[in-house]
């Protein structure tokens, strides 16, 4: 009684169905898994033929396989870990996995049949073939399109040439249009700025801190645009090659003395621009426009990112080959996500909000930097401040 209980429990807690039929092929027993997938009760299909639960053409010749079976030992539908089909209450088709154990007991023949469901797995599979005809099909689309593309390379060398020289042309129209545009802009802005310069001495009796406000927003939108007219004439001089050094030699500590003087016009409400230098050797021979521009775009944008009360370092070091200058700051710093394109044009960090600027200024210093045959390279994180570092060869 024991070990019929045990083999009861361990039937009607199976995760595959579990049913039986006699040679008749009259369903026998059906446990709860079976009856669960078939969507039947048990009282449903005891006593029916095991035919209910198949589809057609099995449904009307399932008696014929069993006979064939019986006879033969050679299986059709039932046949041992066999994918068949099986059709629930509802009429829904589904397929399962079938292996068939024939058991004789007490006489007759019985054959259990072990029942575990394919449904997810068909699907799964399908899905997969349908997404390798997609990848078929779409290496097919860009077959051709990389045929139509080879083929428009091929053209002809007079084409290529041709098209070329279009572009060259275009580049100096763009050349020009940019060069003329910038001056063109400063003649005005220099009037409107000194202007404005002008009115604020005359209205400082009026005494109206209104009046005061709007120059300084006046004054604060001339220069930002002065400030892009500059960024997009010194770009078009580097990629038109119009730069040549000129190199000169002097004296680098009062060199940034002068810059840091003209600098402190723009710092914030407290902020300072110390100046640590190195004494040791303070003649240097480099081109200084070009590293003039350098150092004032990147103490500009460390005054910009950092916060009022702060402190930003200019910093020289020599060494027997290289000139080593350094600009650091406590700003906001830089994501990491933005470091690899920090030096192309354009290109602004995502943490700069309505900060004003081009995304130019670091691609010019990168670009004067190594007309100068020196490097440039930076350390920075977020809240935490950056640091650059330009180094230049000793001459």
């Amino acid at each position: 009684m024991k070990n019929q209980a045990l083999l009861k429990a361990i039937i009607d807690n199976a995760i595959d169905g579990i049913i039986t039929i006699n040679e008749k092929g009259i369903v026998e027993s059906i446990n709860p898994s079976a009856c669960r997938l078939f969507l039947y009760d048990p009282e449903e299909v005891i006593g029916k033929n095991i035919s209910l639960l198949m589809p057609s053409p099995d449904r009307e010749k399932h008696d014929s396989y069993i006979e064939s079976y019986k006879s033969s030992g050679i299986p059709h539908i039932i046949g041992h870990d066999r994918d068949v089909l099986g059709r629930k209450k509802d009429g829904n088709i589904f397929p399962f996995r079938l292996g068939v154990s024939e058991v004789k007991f007490e006489g007759e023949r019985i054959f259990a049949g072990f029942i575990h469901d394919m449904s997810h797995q068909k699907e799964a599979e399908n899905r997969l073939m349908q997404y390798t005809q997609h990848l078929e099909e779409l290496v097919k689309d860009r077959t051709h399109s990389l045929n139509e593309t080879i083929a428009a390379l091929t053209q002809t060398k007079e084409e290529v040439s041709s098209t070329l020289e279009k572009e060259k042309e275009l580049g100096k129209i763009k050349s020009r249009l940019l060069s003329m545009a910038s001056h063109e802009f400063r003649t005005p802005l220099s009037t409107i700025h000194l202007s404005t310069s002008l009115i604020q001495r005359y209205s400082e009796d009026l005494n109206n801190p209104k009046i005061e406000t709007h120059i300084r927003k006046i004054k604060s939108a001339v220069s930002n645009l002065t400030t892009i007219l500059d960024d997009f004439l010194l770009l078009e001089k580097a990629e038109s090659n119009k730069i040549t050094l000129q190199i000169s030699c002097f004296d680098l500590q009062d060199f940034i003395k002068e810059i840091i003087g003209e600098l402190k016009l723009l710092t914030k409400k407290r902020q300072k621009i110390i100046s640590i230098p190195n004494t040791a050797v303070t003649l240097v021979k480099l081109d200084k426009n070009l590293l003039k521009n350098c150092i004032i775009n990147l103490v500009s944008n460390a005054i910009k990112y950092s916060g009022e009360e702060t402190e930003i370092e200019l910093s020289t070091a020599m060494t027997p080959n290289e000139i080593i200058i350094n600009v650091k700051d406590n700003g906001i710093g830089i994501p990491k996500e933005d470091h690899e394109h920090l030096f192309e044009a354009f290109f602004r960090a995502h943490n700069t909000g309505n900060i004003p600027g081009t995304g130019l200024g670091l691609h010019i210093v990168s670009r004067y930097v190594s007309l100068m045959n020196g490097t440039i390279s930076f350390e920075s994180a977020i809240n935490k401040g950056t640091l650059f570092t330009i180094e230049l060869p000793r001459l």
